[in-house]
Formats: structure tokens, C-alpha cells, sequence
């Protein structure tokens, strides 16, 4: 029997396909923009100064100042450089930092942006903002900062590091799992969280066997997009929350981080959610969610140690004081006792371990 439930479907126009880049001048146009700022990294700097000069008299500039997290200092001088070249819109072309960095812009300044995505990372589609002031980090959710047109081309993944697609991907899959328990979860979310997961799972080992094979890259990106709608639409909960307080206050590589805690948070609520984690582990074609996501990440040769990717054993504490402060839902009651177990074992790289019973 199907219950009751509320559904908001976000507007956002998506681009999918190959060679859709070269769509880039149109779709400025169709939000009526006249000067664009294109944002990348500074690793992409090249991508970002080509995709310009397609652009022609579009093109208003170019920061290359994106990373992660998305520090309030950096869009202080993105805002500069708009103010500098008197942009009225903005192109993001890259991974989650610099759709971050989008975002920022139009939550401080309200302009339009066109987000090209380069990773899995599926941030793009969701009306969330996370930033990092002081080494906090905090979200904001507002449909402002979800961009009006996202344009996916397939080719520009195609180099994407096998390491780098494996994490971002795990990355994608972790919006659609907490999709699936949700406390404002729907069928029809439920539907793409599940289909988003199974796309995934079954595109990345190929990836990681033949890196461009170019139906793997396809299904991945439509996977990531799957699963970037999921997290747009319902809302998070402990494993979105220990990786902002981790990354803002570790500074720890945001998909790398997802990776290494999505097993281990949902070992943490496999009790509590029975259902949710039959669907996970029936997309992923393992009998048991956690450990199967664990498995597939060691599979793809990702790290599945915090201690690995720059977490201090100093910082365990913190971080489980840190993941009980600040009300927030969860399927599972806050132990922090037990998060902060979950913690320890994320930190050292060992597999997780189910509760035997969801709290009271």
C-alpha cells in the first residue's frame, strides 16, 4: 500500500548527452545572460579558458579559484572578479567545488548559473549549499542556489583519474541511499535513489577496468544525475552530517570522505531501516548494504581509512562531539557513544559493523 507523501519537483533544465558543451552559448542565451563568468579550479584553468573562447563575446572572464569546501574567502574575491568584469551570470565547469562556488554566487549576488559537471559528484542538482568559515563548515538549503540549467556531457568525463571516478561515484551514491530513508522519502525518490545506485555500482567497475569505455561513462553520469535529484529533493541525515563536520573541520578531500563513512553510517541505521537497506544492497548486488559498499570502494582501490586522507586519531572525539551537536533527524536516536565507535572504525579502515538493535 502506497502511503502519503509530498513531492516537489525542482526547476532545473538538464542537458544530457555527448558533445553538449558546445550548447554552452544557447543556454546562456536562454537565461538571457550577456556577460559570463566561467569558474573552474585552478587544475582547470585550461578547460575553463577554452570553454571562454567558445563562448565569443559571451565570455566576460575567468576565476579559477575554486576549492573545496567552498571557503567564504574565496567567494569574496569570485564576487570581486564579477564586480571586475561586470558579469551577469556564471559558468561553473568542474567537480563539487566549483558548483559550490556557483552556488555561493548566486545565493550572495542572485545571478543565474549554468554548472557543467566534470565528476560524479551530483551536487548540481541539489538546492544545497555547504561553506566553510573559521574551519566550520555549515549547509544551507535554498532553491537559490540550485543552478537553472546543468548541462552533462559525457566527454568531458572521459579522462576523469579511475581513483577520482570511484570517489565521486561512491560520493553520488551516498545522496541516493540517505534518499531512501529519508524522513520526507516518496516512491517515486525512492525510485531513482534505488535505480540512481544500481546504475552506479555496475558502472564503476567497468570504468575501473576499461577507463574509456564510453557506455560506463554514460551510465555513471546517469547515475550521478540520478542520485544528485535525490539529495535535491528529500533531506539528509547522519552520513551527510559527519562528512561536512569531518571535511570543514579537517579539511579532508570532500568525495574521499564520503567513500570512507557511507558504509559505516549505514551500518549505524541498518537497524532502524530495514527496507531502505534491502533496496541498497539489492541495487548493488551484495547481500548486505554496509558491507557491500565497503567492498566495492576496496574494489575500486579507494581509500576506506580517514586516517589515510589526513584524519588526526586526536580528532575522533571531536568529531563525534561535533556529530551530536545541533538537532537534526536521523532514523536512528544520536548515540555518541556509538558514533563515535563508528568514527574509530572509519578512521582505522575496518569494516563495519551493524547495531543488533535500533535505539529505543
Amino acid at each position: 500500500m502506497i502511503g502519503s507523501f509530498t513531492f516537489e519537483n525542482l526547476p532545473c533544465r538538464v542537458v544530457f548527452g555527448s558533445g553538449t558543451l558546445g550548447a554552452a552559448k544557447i543556454e546562456i542565451e536562454r537565461l538571457n545572460g550577456k556577460r559570463a563568468l566561467v569558474l573552474t579550479t585552478p587544475q582547470q584553468e585550461a578547460q575553463g579558458k577554452a570553454l571562454g573562447a567558445a563562448l565569443g563575446p559571451l565570455y566576460a572572464g575567468l576565476f579559477a579559484g575554486a576549492t573545496m569546501h567552498t571557503p567564504v574567502e574565496v567567494t569574496e574575491r569570485a564576487i570581486a572578479a564579477m564586480k571586475a568584469c561586470e558579469a551577469d551570470c556564471v559558468v561553473a565547469l568542474g567537480g563539487g567545488s566549483t558548483t559550490g562556488l556557483g552556488k555561493a554566487l548566486a545565493l550572495r549576488t542572485g545571478v543565474n548559473q549554468l554548472c557543467i559537471p566534470t565528476t560524479y559528484a551530483g551536487s548540481e542538482m541539489t538546492p544545497i549549499l555547504g561553506q566553510t568559515e573559521n574551519g566550520l563548515k555549515t549547509t544551507v538549503r535554498d532553491v537559490a542556489v540550485l543552478p537553472e540549467t546543468v548541462i552533462y556531457d559525457v566527454d568531458l568525463t572521459m579522462t576523469l583519474p579511475v581513483g577520482l571516478t570511484a570517489t565521486s561515484g561512491i560520493n553520488a551514491i551516498a545522496h541516493a541511499v540517505e534518499a531512501l530513508y529519508a524522513r520526507d522519502t516518496n516512491p517515486v525518490t525512492s525510485l531513482m535513489a534505488e535505480e540512481g545506485i544500481r546504475a552506479l555500482a555496475r558502472a564503476l567497475p567497468a570504468i575501473a577496468a576499461k577507463p574509456d569505455d564510453r557506455a560506463a561513462r554514460s551510465e555513471a553520469l546517469y547515475g550521478a544525475w540520478l542520485c544528485g535529484v535525490c539529495l535535491g529533493i528529500v533531506g539528509m541525515a547522519l552520513h551527510h552530517k559527519l562528512c561536512h563536520t569531518l571535511g570543514g573541520t579537517f579539511d579532508l578531500p570532500h568525495a574521499e570522505t564520503h567513500t570512507i563513512v557511507l558504509p559505516h553510517a549505514l551500518a549505524y541505521n541498518a537497524p532502524a531501516v530495514p527496507e531502505a537497506m534491502a533496496r541498497i544492497a539489492r541495487a548493488i548486488g551484495a547481500t548486505d548494504a554496509s558491507l557491500g559498499l565497503f567492498d566495492l570502494a576496496k574494489r575500486l582501490g579507494a581509500k576506506v581509512a580517514l586516517r589515510d586522507i589526513g584524519m588526526p586519531e586526536s580528532g575522533i572525539d571531536k568529531a563525534a562531539d561535533l556529530a551530536v551537536t545541533n538537532a537534526y533527524w536521523n532514523p536512528r536516536p544520536l548515540e555518541r557513544a556509538a558514533i563515535r565507535d563508528l568514527i574509530a572504525r572509519a578512521w582505522a579502515g575496518e569494516p563495519p559493523v551493524a547495531a543488533t538493535r535500533a535505539a529505543a
